[in-house]
Formats: C-alpha cells, structure tokens, sequence
C-alpha cells in the first residue's frame, strides 16, 4: 500500500542528510530536541519509579506491624461479644486472618527514664495471622509472652531509649489511679523484657510495647479484648472492606482501615509526587517545544520546496500535514527513547545503583542514617502511560504553529529569487 506523500516527505524531512552546513545544523537541533524529550521522559519514569518504591517498602514495613484493618469500641472499652464479631469478620472472602487485641497508652519507667509508649495486649498464637511481628522478634520472643509471667516484648529503639535488654525489668505506669485514703496512686506493674522487635519503622519502633491479652485486660480493667484486628488478601481494598463489615457486623463500633491511620504521611507523599511530576513535565515540555525553532529554521530552509509543491497542486493542509509528521516523528522517537531508558534503568536500579556506588566509593544511602539502605524501584502503569502521552501531545503541539506558517508560504513569493 502506497503511503501518502504528506508521511513520506515528512520522514524524509526527518532524517534529512547533512549535505550543507545549514542542514547539519537543523539536524542537530533535531537530534538535541529529541535527546531532550527522551532524557525528560526517563528521568520522570525513574523518579516516580523510585518513589513508588520507597512508598512501598515504607507501607510494607508499617504493615508488618499494624493490620489492614481495625475494629475496636467507640467507647474504648471491651468489646461485647468478641466471638461473634471475629466469626462475622471471617465470612467476609477478603479476610484472611483475625486477632483480637487491647489498645492503651501508658509510661515504662526504668530507674529514672521513663517513656510514653503505646501498649498492644496480644494473643501470640494468634498474632501471626495478623502481622509480620513475629518474624521480626528476636529468639520467639512473642511466645514468651505467658499470661501471669507479666513479660513485655518492647520495640527495639524503646529499648534502647531506656538502657534495656531481655531479662531486665521495667515498670508499666497505667492511666488513672487507684483511690486510697492517701490519695490517688498511680497503678503501677512490674514487667519483664523477654525480647525486643525491629520492624525497621522508626515510629513503631520508639513507641510500641507488647504484653499478653490478658496481662493487659488486668492493667487496664478489661472485661475483654477491646478491639479486632483484620488481614485482608488484597490490601488496596482496605476501605471497601471496611464499609462492607460496617454494613454487616452487629452493633456499632469504629472501623479504620490502614490507609487512615497514616493519612497524613499518605497525603504527603500523594502531593510531593504529584509535585515532581509537574516539575520533571516542564522538563519535557522545554525539550518538546525546541521542535518549534528546529520546524522554524526547516520551513525557511525548505521554502522552495513547499513553493513547488503548491505549485503542483498541494493544498495548505498537505504542507502543513508534512512538517507535522516531521515534528511528531522526533517527538515519537524521543518519547520511545526516553521510555525505553526509563524503564531500563527503573528494572535495573538495584543493579545499576550499587555499581555506581562502588565505582565513586560513596554510598547513596547509609545504613546509619536511612533505614532502606538499599535503592527501592517500582514502575506503574498508571504513571508510565500518562508519561508517555503527555510526552507525545506537547510534541504534536508544538508542531502546530511552524506547520501552519509554512501552510502560509506564497508561492510566488518564495520562488522570486530561486
């Protein structure tokens, strides 16, 4: 099939020779725009590629230590009946683990340090259909958690924080008092570390404490177990799974899913990636719009061609058709380039990264200060497409105003001094 002389010329206009110093110097400015969209194109693929990863190596590690989805009281009490609620939970095809737990704030004191911390009553048999915390626990330290034996498994930088390791003791400082005729006294509780945990969330790390279910139940003056906590197989459908069991489980609680327990942090990294993928888009949108002065110096370069052509019989459509698939080709090979780079770079940066380090002696990303000391990658659909057509419209539109005007070329005009 004979394609159209509009695609051939323009092509051909494309990968125009360097026969004249003039031609050569359209050529490079040709090549320079194209290189530009392409280096605009990877370096958005590999930064929102690199942010997509380090989002999620963060929401794995916080997911290792908090659940999917939380069911607890609205008054912060026990929760009625336990069995039936976990039961209800189970039915629903999402879930795929259920444990029930005790929330509370309290202080651990040792000698005169004392920490704010947040204090989970856990049943250990259970805590694994929940979390990850147990493989994160050094030496089972989950298991030793005996109802009576009043033992504490603490995060790693609370231990640290208060000089502690397993075997010493600490004190649990309970709100509210006990009244006697001396006044209000501070209900207080010897416990003993048999174990710490680093889930590599410093958040968690600093401030989490675990006790047994029904250690925490006699601290806190619990009838029971004041919340549910829920594993789905799908995580993104945290929210719709809780509005279904909102709908279905007796009586009212507070359900809240994983993604509004850190909704902050979440929004933040929403609008910090959202903002470097306008600033990296005007990257590409500078390189995109170098077309309009590579068109402009080609249209005055050709302008007896396109006198001829008219001439012929070609219509101001046709002309302006030709530098159009001139301008779209560079713009499409420099998107296919950048895209192509992008993505390499983006699937290999585990690679690349570590190769780079050891060819400067530097480290990008110090085990004692970052707690990913390893360059996380992971390149999305939903980013990659929109790169890729943003690419190509701001290419086809720069190339609108350079076309139109060589549609605009008289004829008569330009073959005067030929």
């Amino acid at each position: 099939m004979r394609l159209p002389y509009e695609l051939q010329l323009g092509w051909r206009y494309t990968r125009a020779g360097r026969a004249t110093r003039r031609n050569g110097f359209i050529s490079f400015i040709s090549g320079v725009s194209m290189f530009g969209i392409a280096l605009g194109v990877a370096a958005l693929i590999i930064v929102l590629s690199v942010m997509n990863g380090f989002q999620k190596e963060v929401t794995d590690r916080m997911l290792g230590v908090i659940s999917h989805i939380e069911i607890f009281s609205r008054d912060g009490q026990a929760l009625g009946d336990i069995d039936a609620i976990m039961a209800q939970a189970r039915k629903n095809p999402q879930v795929v683990g259920v444990a029930p737990f005790i929330a509370a704030q309290a202080l651990i004191a040792r000698g005169e340090d004392m920490k704010g911390a947040i204090i989970r009553g856990i049943e250990p048999k259970l805590e694994g259909q929940v979390t990850d915390l147990s493989t994160t626990t050094q030496h089972g330290a989950l298991d030793k958690l005996v109802p009576g034996q009043f033992g504490i498994v603490l995060g790693i930088e609370l231990a640290r924080s208060l000089y502690v390791r397993e075997g010493d003791q600490v004190t649990l400082v309970a709100p509210g008092g006990q009244v006697t005729p001396a006044g209000v006294v501070p209900r207080l509780k010897q416990f003993t570390v048999v174990g710490t945990f680093d889930s590599g969330h410093y958040e968690y790390d600093s401030s989490l404490a675990m006790i047994h279910e029904e250690d925490a139940a006699r601290i806190f003056r619990l009838e029971g177990p004041s919340g549910v906590r829920l594993k789905l197989k799908d995580l993104h459908q945290a929210r719709e799974v809780a509005e279904e069991l909102a709908a279905t489980l007796p009586g009212q609680f507070l359900i809240r899913d994983w993604t509004r327990a850190n909704k902050t942090w979440f929004a933040a990294v929403q609008v910090e990636k959202r903002m470097m993928f306008i600033i990296l888009t005007l990257i590409v949108a500078v390189a995109a719009f170098n077309l309009v002065s590579t068109l402009v110096m080609t249209v005055t370069d050709k302008r007896a061609d396109i006198a001829i052509l008219r001439t012929l019989g070609s219509s101001p459509k046709s002309i302006m058709g030709i530098f159009v698939v001139q301008g779209a080709m560079v713009g499409v090979m420099g998107t296919l380039g950048g895209l192509l780079l992008g993505l390499g770079i983006a699937y290999n940066i585990d690679v690349i990264v570590p190769a780079l380090e050891r060819l400067f002696h530097a480290s990008f990303l110090p085990k004692d200060i970052y707690l990913i000391s390893q360059m996380p990658s992971d390149p999305q659909r939903g980013d990659i497409i929109p790169i890729t057509v943003i690419s190509l419209i701001l290419a086809f539109v720069a190339t609108l105003y350079p076309s139109w005007r060589a549609s605009r070329v008289n004829p008569a005009e330009a073959l005067r001094y030929e």
